[in-house]
Protein backbone atom coordinates (compact mmCIF):
# COMPACT_ATOMS: atom_id res chain seq x y z
CA UNK A 1 0.00 0.00 0.00
CA UNK A 2 2.84 2.53 1.24
CA UNK A 3 6.49 2.46 0.61
CA UNK A 4 6.92 1.55 4.47
CA UNK A 5 4.11 -0.36 5.24
CA UNK A 6 2.37 -3.53 3.62
CA UNK A 7 -1.62 -3.98 3.50
CA UNK A 8 -2.98 -7.55 4.30
CA UNK A 9 -7.06 -8.10 3.41
CA UNK A 10 -8.60 -10.47 5.40
CA UNK A 11 -12.29 -10.02 4.55
CA UNK A 12 -12.23 -7.21 1.85
CA UNK A 13 -14.82 -3.56 2.02
CA UNK A 14 -17.97 -3.63 -0.11
CA UNK A 15 -20.55 -0.57 -0.63
CA UNK A 16 -22.26 -1.98 2.53
CA UNK A 17 -19.79 -3.06 4.98
CA UNK A 18 -16.38 -2.14 6.28
CA UNK A 19 -13.85 -4.97 5.41
CA UNK A 20 -11.08 -6.45 7.98
CA UNK A 21 -6.86 -6.27 7.57
CA UNK A 22 -3.66 -5.14 8.84
CA UNK A 23 -1.09 -2.69 8.16
CA UNK A 24 2.41 -4.93 8.23
CA UNK A 25 5.37 -2.42 9.07
CA UNK A 26 8.51 -2.53 7.41
CA UNK A 27 12.07 -1.12 8.55
CA UNK A 28 12.24 0.82 5.23
CA UNK A 29 11.62 4.81 4.66
CA UNK A 30 10.97 7.31 2.19
CA UNK A 31 11.61 10.98 1.57
CA UNK A 32 10.74 13.53 -0.40
CA UNK A 33 8.18 11.20 -2.28
CA UNK A 34 10.75 8.99 -3.51
CA UNK A 35 9.14 5.90 -2.20
CA UNK A 36 11.57 2.94 -1.05
CA UNK A 37 15.07 4.38 -0.20
CA UNK A 38 18.19 1.77 -0.52
CA UNK A 39 18.18 1.21 3.41
CA UNK A 40 16.24 -0.26 6.16
CA UNK A 41 16.27 1.38 9.75
CA UNK A 42 16.41 -1.51 12.32
CA UNK A 43 13.13 -1.59 14.42
CA UNK A 44 11.63 1.06 12.80
CA UNK A 45 8.32 -0.32 11.42
CA UNK A 46 7.68 -1.46 15.24
CA UNK A 47 8.58 1.54 16.23
CA UNK A 48 5.58 3.08 14.40
CA UNK A 49 3.29 0.31 14.96
CA UNK A 50 3.55 0.70 18.68
CA UNK A 51 3.60 4.45 18.87
CA UNK A 52 0.33 4.35 16.35
CA UNK A 53 -1.25 1.88 18.07
CA UNK A 54 -1.04 3.77 21.33
CA UNK A 55 -2.64 7.01 19.78
CA UNK A 56 -5.42 5.16 18.66
CA UNK A 57 -5.61 3.91 21.86
CA UNK A 58 -5.60 7.43 23.01
CA UNK A 59 -8.14 8.54 20.57
CA UNK A 60 -10.44 6.11 21.52
CA UNK A 61 -10.30 6.83 24.99
CA UNK A 62 -11.50 10.04 24.30
CA UNK A 63 -14.81 9.18 22.27
CA UNK A 64 -13.00 9.95 18.74
CA UNK A 65 -13.44 7.07 16.21
CA UNK A 66 -10.78 5.19 14.43
CA UNK A 67 -10.56 1.69 12.34
CA UNK A 68 -7.61 0.99 14.73
CA UNK A 69 -8.76 -2.53 16.02
CA UNK A 70 -5.71 -4.02 17.87
CA UNK A 71 -2.04 -4.81 16.84
CA UNK A 72 -1.30 -8.19 16.41
CA UNK A 73 0.59 -11.24 18.39
CA UNK A 74 0.32 -14.58 17.50
CA UNK A 75 -2.37 -14.27 15.20
CA UNK A 76 -4.56 -12.64 17.84
CA UNK A 77 -6.05 -9.07 17.67
CA UNK A 78 -5.10 -7.60 21.25
CA UNK A 79 -4.29 -4.26 23.07
CA UNK A 80 -0.86 -2.60 22.88
CA UNK A 81 -0.60 -3.31 26.23
CA UNK A 82 -1.19 -6.60 25.97
CA UNK A 83 2.18 -7.30 23.98
CA UNK A 84 5.27 -9.05 25.08
CA UNK A 85 7.38 -7.89 22.15
CA UNK A 86 6.85 -4.49 19.84
CA UNK A 87 4.29 -5.24 17.32
CA UNK A 88 4.64 -4.99 13.63
CA UNK A 89 1.28 -5.72 12.77
CA UNK A 90 -2.10 -3.10 13.36
CA UNK A 91 -5.15 -4.90 13.02
CA UNK A 92 -8.05 -2.16 11.09
CA UNK A 93 -11.40 -1.86 9.56
CA UNK A 94 -11.36 -1.69 5.83
CA UNK A 95 -13.05 0.51 3.74
CA UNK A 96 -13.21 1.24 -0.16
CA UNK A 97 -11.01 2.85 -2.34
CA UNK A 98 -11.76 3.20 -5.60
CA UNK A 99 -9.33 3.98 -8.62
CA UNK A 100 -8.32 7.51 -9.35
CA UNK A 101 -8.54 8.09 -13.08
CA UNK A 102 -6.14 10.67 -14.42
CA UNK A 103 -5.09 12.42 -17.65
CA UNK A 104 -1.94 13.78 -16.97
CA UNK A 105 -2.00 15.91 -13.45
CA UNK A 106 -6.21 16.39 -14.05
CA UNK A 107 -8.00 13.22 -11.22
CA UNK A 108 -11.30 12.75 -11.79
CA UNK A 109 -12.46 12.58 -8.17
CA UNK A 110 -16.45 12.59 -9.77
CA UNK A 111 -15.57 9.21 -10.68
CA UNK A 112 -13.67 8.50 -7.87
CA UNK A 113 -16.90 8.77 -5.82
CA UNK A 114 -19.30 7.43 -7.67
CA UNK A 115 -17.57 3.95 -7.19
CA UNK A 116 -16.62 5.16 -3.76
CA UNK A 117 -20.65 5.64 -2.86
CA UNK A 118 -21.17 6.18 1.87
CA UNK A 119 -18.03 3.65 2.28
CA UNK A 120 -14.52 5.42 1.03
CA UNK A 121 -11.28 6.24 2.26
CA UNK A 122 -11.53 10.15 1.90
CA UNK A 123 -8.93 11.43 -0.72
CA UNK A 124 -7.20 13.87 1.49
CA UNK A 125 -4.83 14.95 4.47
CA UNK A 126 -6.04 17.17 6.79
CA UNK A 127 -2.33 19.23 7.84
CA UNK A 128 -2.65 21.18 11.49
CA UNK A 129 0.37 23.41 12.09
CA UNK A 130 1.42 24.22 15.94
CA UNK A 131 4.88 26.47 14.48
CA UNK A 132 5.54 27.64 11.41
CA UNK A 133 9.22 26.78 10.98
CA UNK A 134 11.54 28.63 8.51
CA UNK A 135 11.63 27.31 5.02
CA UNK A 136 7.87 25.90 5.65
CA UNK A 137 6.00 25.72 2.41
CA UNK A 138 3.36 27.77 4.01
CA UNK A 139 5.39 31.21 4.33
CA UNK A 140 5.76 30.30 0.51
CA UNK A 141 2.25 30.04 0.04
CA UNK A 142 0.20 32.22 2.42
CA UNK A 143 0.89 35.61 4.29
CA UNK A 144 0.34 35.58 8.29
CA UNK A 145 -3.00 38.09 7.77
CA UNK A 146 -4.19 34.95 5.89
CA UNK A 147 -4.28 33.25 9.67
CA UNK A 148 -5.49 35.95 11.79
CA UNK A 149 -1.95 36.26 12.73
CA UNK A 150 -1.03 40.19 13.35
CA UNK A 151 2.35 40.09 11.44
CA UNK A 152 3.70 42.28 8.91
CA UNK A 153 5.23 39.56 7.68
CA UNK A 154 6.70 36.25 8.00
CA UNK A 155 9.33 36.63 10.46
CA UNK A 156 12.79 35.06 10.06
CA UNK A 157 12.21 32.66 13.18
CA UNK A 158 10.21 30.07 13.76
CA UNK A 159 6.17 31.26 14.46
CA UNK A 160 4.46 29.32 17.28
CA UNK A 161 0.30 29.44 16.88
CA UNK A 162 -1.88 30.34 19.93
CA UNK A 163 -4.55 28.00 17.75
CA UNK A 164 -3.56 25.60 15.00
CA UNK A 165 -3.68 25.82 11.02
CA UNK A 166 -5.82 23.38 9.37
CA UNK A 167 -5.11 23.13 5.97
CA UNK A 168 -6.36 20.01 2.63
CA UNK A 169 -3.49 18.56 0.63
CA UNK A 170 -4.11 15.97 -1.82
CA UNK A 171 -3.31 11.73 -1.17
CA UNK A 172 -3.55 9.76 -4.23
CA UNK A 173 -2.41 12.30 -7.24
CA UNK A 174 1.52 12.10 -8.27
CA UNK A 175 2.91 15.24 -6.48
CA UNK A 176 1.04 16.26 -3.33
CA UNK A 177 -0.65 20.06 -3.75
CA UNK A 178 -2.17 21.88 -0.82
CA UNK A 179 -6.14 23.29 -1.72
CA UNK A 180 -8.07 25.77 -1.48
CA UNK A 181 -11.29 24.67 0.91
CA UNK A 182 -13.64 24.89 -2.09
CA UNK A 183 -11.96 22.51 -4.07
CA UNK A 184 -11.00 20.48 -0.73
CA UNK A 185 -14.56 20.48 0.28
CA UNK A 186 -15.33 18.91 -3.79
CA UNK A 187 -12.49 16.15 -3.33
CA UNK A 188 -14.16 15.17 0.35
CA UNK A 189 -17.42 13.51 -1.77
CA UNK A 190 -20.14 13.26 1.28
CA UNK A 191 -17.74 13.99 3.90
CA UNK A 192 -18.41 17.72 5.17
CA UNK A 193 -15.06 19.65 5.22
CA UNK A 194 -15.76 21.67 8.56
CA UNK A 195 -16.20 17.97 10.40
CA UNK A 196 -12.78 17.07 9.26
CA UNK A 197 -11.04 20.20 10.17
CA UNK A 198 -12.92 19.80 13.82
CA UNK A 199 -11.69 16.15 13.91
CA UNK A 200 -8.55 17.18 12.80
CA UNK A 201 -8.54 19.96 15.82
CA UNK A 202 -9.31 17.34 18.49
CA UNK A 203 -6.73 14.86 17.20
CA UNK A 204 -4.20 17.32 17.15
CA UNK A 205 -5.02 18.77 20.63
CA UNK A 206 -5.14 15.22 22.26
CA UNK A 207 -1.12 14.49 20.79
CA UNK A 208 -0.05 17.58 21.70
CA UNK A 209 -1.03 17.07 25.25
CA UNK A 210 0.15 13.39 25.51
CA UNK A 211 3.71 14.87 24.19
CA UNK A 212 4.11 17.77 26.67
CA UNK A 213 3.54 14.61 29.12
CA UNK A 214 6.55 12.89 27.88
CA UNK A 215 8.67 16.50 27.48
CA UNK A 216 8.22 16.66 23.50
CA UNK A 217 6.88 19.51 21.47
CA UNK A 218 4.47 18.54 18.67
CA UNK A 219 4.86 20.88 16.07
CA UNK A 220 2.88 19.60 13.23
CA UNK A 221 1.48 16.29 11.43
CA UNK A 222 -2.07 14.81 9.64
CA UNK A 223 -4.78 12.87 9.61
CA UNK A 224 -6.61 10.80 6.92
CA UNK A 225 -9.90 9.54 7.30
CA UNK A 226 -12.70 6.79 6.13
CA UNK A 227 -15.98 8.03 5.54
CA UNK A 228 -18.79 4.78 6.45
CA UNK A 229 -22.48 5.94 6.53
CA UNK A 230 -22.19 8.99 7.58
CA UNK A 231 -19.61 8.98 10.07
CA UNK A 232 -16.10 10.13 9.64
CA UNK A 233 -13.21 7.96 11.66
CA UNK A 234 -9.28 8.54 11.65
CA UNK A 235 -7.78 6.34 9.88
CA UNK A 236 -4.19 4.90 8.21
CA UNK A 237 -2.02 5.54 11.48
CA UNK A 238 -1.77 8.76 13.38
CA UNK A 239 0.82 10.79 15.48
CA UNK A 240 4.14 8.78 14.45
CA UNK A 241 7.46 10.22 14.01
CA UNK A 242 6.65 9.81 9.93
CA UNK A 243 3.38 11.67 10.39
CA UNK A 244 3.76 14.25 12.37
CA UNK A 245 7.01 16.78 13.34
CA UNK A 246 8.15 16.80 17.29
CA UNK A 247 11.14 18.07 18.67
CA UNK A 248 12.78 17.17 22.40
CA UNK A 249 14.76 19.81 23.62
CA UNK A 250 15.21 22.28 20.44
CA UNK A 251 15.93 19.10 17.98
CA UNK A 252 14.10 17.76 15.87
CA UNK A 253 12.37 14.16 16.35
CA UNK A 254 10.78 12.96 13.26
CA UNK A 255 11.55 11.83 9.63
CA UNK A 256 12.35 15.11 9.30
CA UNK A 257 15.98 14.62 10.36
CA UNK A 258 16.33 11.85 7.20
CA UNK A 259 15.13 14.80 4.92
CA UNK A 260 18.00 17.04 6.45
CA UNK A 261 20.49 14.63 6.12
CA UNK A 262 20.04 13.98 2.60
CA UNK A 263 19.98 17.56 1.84
CA UNK A 264 23.29 17.66 3.31
CA UNK A 265 24.97 14.62 2.16
CA UNK A 266 23.21 13.94 -1.24
CA UNK A 267 22.40 17.58 -2.35
CA UNK A 268 22.71 16.23 -6.20
CA UNK A 269 19.87 13.64 -5.61
CA UNK A 270 17.36 16.23 -3.77
CA UNK A 271 18.36 18.75 -6.83
CA UNK A 272 17.00 16.17 -9.05
CA UNK A 273 14.14 15.46 -7.50
CA UNK A 274 13.07 18.88 -7.43
CA UNK A 275 13.76 19.55 -11.00
CA UNK A 276 12.23 16.38 -11.94
CA UNK A 277 8.86 17.45 -10.37
CA UNK A 278 9.47 20.83 -11.79
CA UNK A 279 9.49 19.35 -15.63
CA UNK A 280 6.51 17.03 -14.39
CA UNK A 281 4.55 19.95 -13.37
CA UNK A 282 5.27 21.61 -16.91
CA UNK A 283 4.96 18.96 -18.96
CA UNK A 284 1.59 18.05 -17.16
CA UNK A 285 2.68 14.54 -16.39
CA UNK A 286 1.99 12.53 -13.31
CA UNK A 287 5.13 10.30 -12.87
CA UNK A 288 7.75 12.75 -12.04
CA UNK A 289 10.20 9.79 -11.02
CA UNK A 290 10.79 8.54 -14.66
CA UNK A 291 12.07 12.33 -15.24
CA UNK A 292 14.69 11.97 -12.42
CA UNK A 293 18.08 11.11 -13.41
CA UNK A 294 19.57 10.29 -10.11
CA UNK A 295 18.58 7.96 -7.30
CA UNK A 296 19.44 7.91 -3.68
CA UNK A 297 22.62 6.57 -1.99
CA UNK A 298 22.54 4.26 1.37
CA UNK A 299 23.65 5.72 3.92
CA UNK A 300 26.23 5.56 6.41
CA UNK A 301 25.76 2.53 8.62
CA UNK A 302 26.52 5.16 11.91
CA UNK A 303 23.55 7.36 10.62
CA UNK A 304 21.14 5.00 10.59
CA UNK A 305 22.41 3.49 13.96
CA UNK A 306 21.28 7.44 14.91
CA UNK A 307 17.90 7.20 12.93
CA UNK A 308 17.50 3.43 15.00
CA UNK A 309 17.35 5.17 18.11
CA UNK A 310 15.90 7.91 17.47
CA UNK A 311 12.65 6.20 16.12
CA UNK A 312 13.05 3.89 19.25
CA UNK A 313 14.07 5.83 21.94
CA UNK A 314 11.59 8.60 20.93
CA UNK A 315 8.67 5.43 21.11
CA UNK A 316 9.55 4.57 24.68
CA UNK A 317 9.26 8.29 25.84
CA UNK A 318 6.23 9.38 23.86
CA UNK A 319 4.51 6.02 25.31
CA UNK A 320 5.54 5.69 28.13
CA UNK A 321 6.67 2.00 27.74
CA UNK A 322 10.05 0.45 27.64
CA UNK A 323 8.99 -1.15 24.48
CA UNK A 324 12.61 -1.02 23.38
CA UNK A 325 16.35 -1.39 24.22
CA UNK A 326 17.40 1.89 23.61
CA UNK A 327 19.46 4.63 24.87
CA UNK A 328 17.96 7.52 26.66
CA UNK A 329 15.74 10.15 24.54
CA UNK A 330 18.53 12.30 25.99
CA UNK A 331 21.06 10.48 24.65
CA UNK A 332 19.65 10.03 21.40
CA UNK A 333 19.00 13.03 20.53
CA UNK A 334 22.31 14.32 20.99
CA UNK A 335 23.42 11.90 18.47
CA UNK A 336 20.61 13.19 16.04
CA UNK A 337 21.94 16.71 16.81
CA UNK A 338 25.54 15.54 15.64
CA UNK A 339 24.26 13.87 12.47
Amino acid sequence: MTSVKEFEIEEPADADELGRGSFVFTDDYSVFDWGKMPDEIPQKGASLCAMGAYNFELLEDADVPTHYRGVVEDGEVVPLAATAEPPREMAIDLTQVPDLPNEGRDYDYDAYHEAAGENYLIPLEVVFRNRVPVGSSLRRRTDPADHGLDLDGWPDEPVDLDEPIVEFSTKYEETDRYLAREEADAIAGAASIEALADLAREVNRLLTERAAEAGLDHQDGKIECLYFRGEIRVADVVGTFDENRFAYEGTQLSKEVLRQYHKRTQPEWVRAVEAAKAEAEREDVADWKSLCDREPESLDPSALETARDMYCSGANAYTGLELFEAPALSTAIGAVSRL
